[in-house]
């Protein structure tokens, strides 16, 4: 689930979430991964969960057939709201990820989410999973898209669980330091968990991010 800490970093820090995504060493990644991105939903209907501030709704939106992009934090979204999105495609809505209303299946045959899943715990990986096949349906297309850990770039890791997760200390615009679960997964363990609830399951490794894709069993 999505602690109160996580909720209340990124309301803070709404203002400068995209600032990541203005670092030049990451700018052939993001090059790399926007094309990849248009490419996967091209045509599709597309339930975007944790949205942001539509950084990436903003090139889904540019092939797909339509988007709800949602997420938890009403900040983010009036941000993303003046990004001035094609209303005929795109639509936004307040959503928990980790508690995804009843009603959904039938409405879409795509979800994406951009660093959502770093934040799942590991002992919620296979309930996460299994209520997105509840939810959504057989054979949707899942994307998710998340950060690598690399030296020199990656906040430090402060401390590991009981259960392998891994957790930063990070000082928002308000000056209190949260301290957030952030998984930084191999490939293998990846694809070990999701083999039992997907199917043609693939991983683009890049150096800052990486792009799992595959569908729902």
């Amino acid at each position: 689930m999505i602690t109160n800490q996580l909720t209340q970093y990124y309301a803070v820090n709404a203002d400068n979430y995209d600032q990541v995504y203005a670092q030049e060493e990451r700018f052939d990644d993001l090059d790399d991964l926007q094309e990849m991105v248009a490419e996967l939903f091209t045509g599709h209907k597309v339930l975007e969960l944790a949205c942001g501030t539509a950084y990436w709704t903003d090139l889904i939106a540019e092939t797909a057939e339509s988007v709800y992009a949602t997420d938890i934090s009403q900040e983010m979204l009036d941000l993303a709201e003046t990004r001035g999105l094609d209303e005929d495609i795109v639509t936004f809505g307040q959503m928990d990820a980790f508690n995804l209303p009843d009603g959904l299946e039938g409405q879409y045959t795509a979800v994406f989410a951009a660093g959502l899943w770093s934040h799942v715990p590991r002992e919620q990986y296979d309930s996460f999973l299994k209520t997105l096949r509840a939810k959504l349906g057989k054979d949707i297309l899942v994307v998710f898209l998340d950060e690598s850990y690399v030296d020199g770039n990656s906040m430090v890791i402060a401390r590991t669980d009981a259960e392998g997760n891994t957790y930063q200390i990070l000082t928002a615009d308000d000056g209190q330091r949260y301290e957030i679960m952030k998984n930084y997964l191999t490939d293998s363990t990846l694809r070990k968990r999701f083999t039992n609830h997907a199917r043609q399951i693939r991983v683009e490794r890049l150096e800052y991010y990486y792009l799992l894709s595959c569908r729902l069993k």
